[in-house]
C-alpha cells in the first residue's frame, strides 16, 4: 500500500508554542518524537519508507526531510512553491505515484499531526478501509464524537455509505449531532485505489485534473509555474462532498488532532489539582488549567479553567473553553506581520542553534552557536549579504571554494550569492554574531548545495 502524509499546516491554535516556520508537526508534544515522526512510523505497518510521501510547503522541505530522514532514509518528500490547501497536494502525490510506480495500489491518505496511541486498533481500523477501497469505494474514516465539538467538520452516515459532509456547527447543531448517533467527525483521513481517486479528480475537479500531466517529480520541489495554475480547494469541497462512491468506516482506535491548547490539556496527564504544569511554574489554588513556562518564571495564584502559555517572546493567555480562538490572535498578529508568528528567537538545528537578537526592516541580527564537530551546509542567498564575527572558539568558513580560518574577534563578509557554510571542526563551541542585510530576509532564502544531514 502507499501512503501520502500531508503536512502543510500552520497549527495557529497552538501558537505561541507553533510557529509558521514551525507548525505543530514538527513539535515534540507528546514525547521525544515529533508528531510528524510518530505519523510516518505508525504508516510503516501498512508502507515502505520509499512509498510513504509527504507534501508540504517549500518552507517547511527542510525541517521535515531532516526529522524523516532520522527514522528512514527512504523517505520522500515534495515540496509545493505556494500553498494551494489538500486537493491539489492529493492529486499531485497520486501523479507521482503514478508515473514512478504503474500499479493501482490503494493509497492511505493522512494529516501529519494526529495523536494516535492505540496502533493495534488504528491497524485494524485501516484494514477494515481497505476491503472497501478495494471495491472502488474512496474511504473516509470518521471518529466518534465524545462531545459537542465545534471546531471539526461533521460527516453524516447510514451504516457504512455517507449521507453529508457538514461544516463546522454551532454548539447547538453540535449536541443535536452528538445525541443523532449517525454523525462523525471528519478527521481527514482517507482511502482508496490511486485509478478511482483520479477518475474522480477527472469528474468533478478537471482544474486540478488537467494540470497533473504536466508535473515533474525528477526534483523534490514542484514548479511553481504549474503549479500556479491550481485551485486553493480542499479534498472535501473538491472531490468528497461530490462524490457518490463514498464509504465511511469508524475509526476504533483513540484520536486526537492537537488542534488547540484545550485538546492537548485533553491528553496530558493531569496533577490531584486537574493542573498541567510545564516548565518552570509555580501555582497556589489553581485548577484544571494548563501552564506552560518555555523559559521564564510563570506564577500563578486564585485562577480555575486557563491555559497560559510563555515563550522567549510571547506570553498567551485565555480561558480555556475559548481556546480555539488563540488563532484570531494569530491571523491578527500575522496581519500585523508580527515576527512572533514566523519563527521562535531561538531556533535549534542539528549543528546547534541560533537566536534572533533584533531586526527591522532589510536587517536581521543573531547569535549562532554550532557544536563541535558540526557544519552548516554549503549554501547561498539570493536576497541578503551577511557579516559575520567570532565571539567565542574558532571557525572555519568557506567562502567560494576558498578556506578561512577565524578566531575571536575576527570577522568576515558573506556577499550576495557567494557559496558559504561555517563550520566548526574543533572540541570547543563556536558562538558568532551574525549580520544579515537585505531586500529579503527569511529562512526560506537559502540555496542548499551541499549537507550532511539529508537536507538537499
Amino acid at each position: 500500500m502507499k501512503s501520502i502524509i500531508l503536512a502543510g499546516g500552520s497549527g495557529s491554535r497552538l501558537w505561541p508554542l507553533s510557529r509558521d516556520m514551525y507548525p505543530k508537526q514538527l513539535l515534540s508534544l507528546d514525547n521525544d518524537c515529533s508528531l510528524l515522526q510518530q505519523t510516518f512510523t505508525r504508516l510503516k505497518e501498512f508502507s515502505k519508507g520509499k512509498d510513504i510521501v509527504t507534501v508540504t510547503n517549500v518552507k517547511h522541505y527542510s525541517d521535515i526531510k531532516l526529522q524523516l530522514n532520522k527514522i528512514d532514509k527512504d523517505n520522500k518528500v515534495i515540496a509545493e512553491p505556494l500553498g494551494k490547501n489538500t486537493a491539489p497536494a492529493i492529486a499531485c502525490t497520486l501523479e507521482y505515484f503514478k508515473q514512478n510506480d504503474n500499479t493501482d495500489d490503494i493509497v492511505l491518505i493522512v494529516p501529519s499531526d494526529h495523536l494516535i496511541r492505540d496502533i493495534e486498533k488504528f491497524n485494524k481500523t485501516v484494514e477494515a478501509g481497505i476491503e472497501f477501497a478495494s471495491k472502488g469505494y474512496i474511504v473516509t474514516f470518521g471518529i466518534k464524537p465524545s462531545y459537542p465539538e465545534t471546531g471539526y467538520g461533521y460527516i453524516k452516515a447510514n451504516g457504512n455509505m455517507v449521507d453529508k459532509f457538514v461544516e463546522k456547527p454551532d454548539i447547538d447543531t453540535a449536541k443535536k449531532y452528538l445525541s443523532e448517533g449517525n454523525y462523525y467527525w471528519n478527521g481527514g483521513i482517507f482511502m482508496g485505489k490511486i485509478s478511482v481517486f483520479m477518475e474522480e479528480f477527472q469528474k468533478y475537479a478537471p482544474e486540478i485534473y488537467l494540470n497533473l500531466k504536466d508535473l515533474d517529480f525528477t526534483a523534490d520541489k514542484i514548479k511553481y509555474g504549474i503549479y500556479e495554475n491550481m485551485p486553493s480547494i480542499s479534498i472535501d469541497y473538491a472531490i468528497m462532498e461530490k462524490s457518490d462512491r463514498i464509504a465511511l468506516v469508524e475509526l476504533q482506535s483513540d484520536w486526537n488532532d492537537l488542534g488547540s491548547w484545550q485538546s492537548l490539556y485533553n491528553v496530558k496527564t493531569k496533577d490531584e489539582n486537574g493542573n498541567v504544569l510545564e516548565g518552570k511554574v509555580i501555582t497556589e489554588n489553581v485548577k484544571n488549567s494548563f501552564i506552560y513556562s518555555q523559559k521564564e518564571l510563570v506564577a500563578v495564584a486564585d485562577l480555575e479553567d486557563v491555559v497560559i502559555v510563555e515563550t522567549e517572546d510571547a506570553i498567551m493567555a485565555c480561558k480555556m473553553d475559548k481556546t480555539q480562538d488563540v488563532k484570531k490572535i494569530y491571523e491578527k498578529l500575522k496581519s500585523q506581520q508580527s515576527d512572533t508568528t514566523q519563527l521562535h528567537k531561538t531556533v535549534f538545528r542539528p549543528w546547534g542553534y541560533y537566536t534572533c537578537m533584533n531586526g527591522g526592516k532589510g536587517y536581521l541580527t543573531k547569535t549562532i552557536c554550532v557544536l563541535p564537530k558540526q557544519k552548516l551546509s554549503i549554501q547561498s542567498h539570493n536576497h541578503r549579504s551577511e557579516h559575520w564575527v567570532v565571539l567565542e572558539g574558532k571557525a572555519l568558513v568557506i567562502k567560494d571554494g576558498k578556506e578561512f580560518h577565524l578566531y575571536a574577534g575576527d570577522s568576515i563578509d558573506i556577499p550576495l550569492q557567494a557559496k558559504h557554510s561555517l563550520q566548526n571542526p574543533y572540541d570547543e563551541e563556536l558562538k558568532i554574531i551574525e549580520v544579515q542585510k537585505g531586500d529579503y530576509i527569511s529562512e526560506d532564502d537559502i540555496i542548499r548545495y551541499e549537507d550532511c544531514y539529508g537536507r538537499v
